[in-house]
């Protein structure tokens, strides 16, 4: 019997964030592929920065002297945090999950100028129950010590949860702790999933 889901952040609960950002950037004079390589690509710093070993203030410096711009860290932040929508669906949903007794549950390679952001623009953490965030356990998606403390927090067994992913390689941690998965591949097929294994 399930009693946990576990939503991804970027692409389920929220949209267009990264593709918001990245244009933005464009007409800054950024190229596509310099936006990338700093924020999605450069493994080392962003690493880092997911997992709590560089500051808000130091990722951002270095990004920012990257990309050759005189924004400040804030400027930088706030257009970030600009770009992202809500999925109206995605937040209906949880809350409905929610009120019929599920525990809905965030697992999420994150850093805290993201997570602040949109907390104070969307108020969302007041619809989970349990948040596991990288830059606070020290642990990043795949390893299973992230989704340990998943387990741990939600305070029910690791079959008894489901978490999907759109990115596979990012669930074989979980997979391996006994945590029910699949690959997400829309909202529509994540709601069927879940309605296949009774939930709700």
């Amino acid at each position: 019997m399930i009693k946990a889901i576990c939503f991804d952040l970027d692409g389920v609960y929220f949209l267009n964030g990264k593709t918001n950002f990245i244009n933005s950037l464009k007409y800054l004079g950024v190229s596509e592929n310099e936006a990338k390589r700093v924020f999605l690509k450069s493994d080392q710093m962003n690493k880092q920065y997911k997992l709590g070993k560089m500051s808000d203030e130091e990722f951002w410096a270095w990004a920012l002297k990257e990309w050759n711009l005189s924004l400040s860290v804030k400027e930088i932040v706030d257009l970030l945090i600009t770009g992202y929508e809500i999925n109206r669906e995605a937040v209906d949903y949880v809350r409905r999950l929610r009120a019929r007794g599920y525990k809905t549950v965030i697992c999420s390679n994150n850093f805290p100028a993201r997570i602040i952001g949109l907390q104070h623009k969307f108020g969302f953490l007041e619809d989970f129950d349990v948040v596991v965030l990288s830059y606070e356990v020290g642990f990043d998606k795949p390893n299973k010590e992230i989704f340990r403390e998943l387990i741990r927090k939600a305070n029910v067994p690791p079959d008894q949860i489901v978490y999907s992913d759109d990115d596979p390689d990012k669930m074989g941690g979980a997979r391996e702790l006994g945590i029910n998965t699949f690959v997400y591949t829309d909202f529509v097929a994540f709601v069927e999933h879940l309605q296949s294994l009774n939930v709700m």
